[in-house]
């Protein structure tokens, strides 16, 4: 268990934005599980706009990183990440979640929409 800790500590170090990829990692499996959830009438909908929201987030995040010239891509990941929120909140209005799945998964995206914020910020 301690050299797993090492190991993501010491590929942190390498990409100094593994820790907001970690988060996308797991709001990705969290909104997995939630999804499976939904009514079968959303699965090609709502669901389907949720997750390619957050493989878009996922895509930006690495082409961010990739990238020299990053303050456009991350204005672009920043969007996207708004536009979860609303899906989310979308979702929690149609009754699809309930309240503490809603404020498990708004966290979620928070947490990472702030890491975010702060690469946006030593971008500038």
């Amino acid at each position: 268990m301690n050299t797993l800790n090492e190991n993501l500590l010491e590929a942190t170090k390498r990409n100094p934005h593994g820790a907001l990829m970690e988060k996308l990692e797991e709001l990705a499996a969290y909104s997995h599980i939630a999804l499976l959830q939904f009514p079968k009438t959303e699965k090609f909908l709502l669901c389907a706009d949720i997750r390619k929201s957050i493989n878009d987030i996922i895509r930006g995040v690495v082409t961010a990183w990739k990238k020299y010239h990053k303050k456009t891509t991350l204005s672009d990941v920043d969007v996207e990440v708004e536009m979860l929120r609303v899906l989310v909140r979308r979702a929690w209005r149609l009754k699809y979640i309930n309240n503490h799945r809603f404020e498990v998964w708004a966290r979620h995206v928070d947490e990472m929409g702030r890491m975010l914020g702060g690469w946006i910020k030593s971008a500038a």
